[in-house]
């Protein structure tokens, strides 16, 4: 099994609960069919064991804006 430890490159997936998703949604304005589609067998998720559905959210750096956020669905 390869070693799971997070690459410098690859930027950090935190899944999200269920119960915050909604709240996230609201929060939002959207639904998270909206959502930009993410594989739930990516190596980058895998160790997180997200289910079809589930929401990750991804924190990119950026030089510009220090860190970036993004939300992606689990398809």
């Amino acid at each position: 099994m390869a070693d799971e430890k997070r690459h410098y490159l690859v930027p950090e997936h935190i899944l999200i609960r269920r119960e915050k998703v909604e709240e996230l949604m609201r929060e939002l304005g959207i639904n998270s069919s909206c959502l930009p589609k993410i594989s739930r067998l990516d190596s980058a998720i895998k160790p997180l064991k997200a289910d079809k559905g589930d929401v990750v959210k991804i924190i990119r750096d950026s030089i510009t804006a220090g860190q970036s956020t993004y939300y992606r669905r689990v398809v």
